[in-house]
């Protein structure tokens, strides 16, 4: 039986295979995280900030309590105020993960009488966000990120 020396080579091999696993993973893992990015929330963020102060403003002066849940295959929105349920028109919905947009989809909502409702099946336990652009009957624009949990 012979006796195996570690050399410098074998060394020099051992740590250049060492850094290039953590390279590949390291690439890996840029390359996924830029494919997956939503992306930017607005164009011009500085175009954006002038007319936010008003933009809130005139939300808030709306006087809704709005919400967002999730119950079993249904998307519930409500938009509450002192003299009961507001029905503004909803311009834009998407819901989906924080994180990517793989799973997104633009829920078809219809009136109850109190709330907004849409069937929404197959939904993974974990997370989701719902972006929602709605305009009230003055003309306000509405726009608000829900967070929401659901759980199987």
């Amino acid at each position: 039986m012979s006796e195996f020396t570690l050399k410098g080579r074998h060394v020099a091999m051992i740590f250049g295979l060492g850094f290039g696993i953590i390279i590949a993973v390291n690439l890996t893992l840029a390359y996924n995280a830029v494919r997956t990015f939503p992306g930017l929330e607005t164009k011009n963020s500085y175009v954006a900030s002038q007319t936010f102060n008003a933009d809130r403003a005139a939300q808030e002066a709306l006087g809704w309590q709005a919400s967002a849940v999730i119950q079993d295959d249904f998307l519930v929105l409500r938009f509450d105020t002192v003299n009961g349920p507001a029905m503004p028109t909803i311009t834009k919905a998407t819901l989906g993960r924080a994180t990517h947009v793989g799973e997104d989809r633009t829920p078809v909502f219809a009136w109850d009488g109190e709330a907004y409702v849409a069937h929404v099946p197959a939904l993974g336990a974990g997370k989701w966000d719902l972006r929602l652009e709605a305009v009230a009957d003055d003309g306000t624009r509405y726009r608000r990120r829900f967070e929401m949990e659901h759980r199987l």
